[in-house]
């Protein structure tokens, strides 16, 4: 982290990955049956500009948006949400996606509980291709989307929902929300709490060695040329 004056506002840049339902653009039934989304976009959307819709666009490889969070006076983090898109999970394009993300929202449809069966490949494909800087699994919250859609006292949803603390803590999720993103519910509650989570505990992305060695060799190609330069501009007679 950038040391800064006592009277600056610190400001972080957090990338955070939106995922959510996966299916095969190979299999035409499982398309038709999954285009309706678990509403990732619609969450992402809402957040950031206020805005709800029932027609986005299914995504296609990855979307981006931006959004400030003030955490308190001396401190600002921008979020770079990036929307994946459902299908890429069987690609190999996550990996490029996931490079240095922070954390990670994971959305399912309440309304649909088949695409909850995709939240445990989703885990296991962003556990194994994503780490912090001590090489450990980014922090992921699970979102319970489009809440508004059931009945709270719907017995099913009573019983699935006692069963999501240890589900959670099974899996590896720092915590779960019940959300709506017609409704704007728990929208800013879920993205804060995993915000904080990331700067309580200092979580920084994972270089590899590659990234390393260019970063080594930049800073002694810099510092070759410095030299040089110094060298050069000294008098001579």
């Amino acid at each position: 982290m950038t040391e800064f004056d006592d009277n600056e506002t610190k400001e972080y840049l957090h990338k955070i990955v939106v995922v959510g339902v996966s299916f095969s653009l190979s299999s035409i039934i499982n398309y038709l049956l999954l285009i309706k989304s678990t509403g990732k976009t619609s969450v992402i959307q809402k957040y950031v500009n206020g805005l709800f819709s029932r027609s986005y666009k299914v995504t296609i490889g990855v979307d981006f948006a931006l959004k400030l969070m003030p955490i308190d006076e001396k401190t600002n983090v921008r979020i770079q949400f990036w929307d994946i898109a459902g299908q890429e999970r069987y690609g190999n394009m996550t990996r490029v996606f996931y490079k240095e993300a922070m954390g990670a929202l994971l959305v399912f449809d309440v309304t649909r509980l088949n695409t909850f069966d995709a939240v445990k490949f989703w885990k296991k494909d962003i556990d194994q291709k994503v780490f912090t800087d001590k090489k450990k699994p980014i922090p992921t919250v699970l979102l319970a989307n489009k809440i508004d859609l059931i009945e709270q006292d719907d017995e099913n949803w009573i019983s699935f929902r006692e069963k999501m603390d240890k589900y959670c803590k099974e899996k590896g999720f720092i915590k779960w929300f019940e959300t709506s993103a017609k409704e704007d519910v728990n929208l800013h509650s879920a993205t804060e709490f995993l915000v904080k989570y990331i700067l309580k505990n200092n979580i920084k992305p994972y270089k590899d060695e590659e990234d390393e060695q260019s970063i080594q060799l930049k800073e002694e190609t810099e510092e070759m040329e410095r030299n040089e330069s110094n060298s050069n501009s000294g008098g001579c007679c």
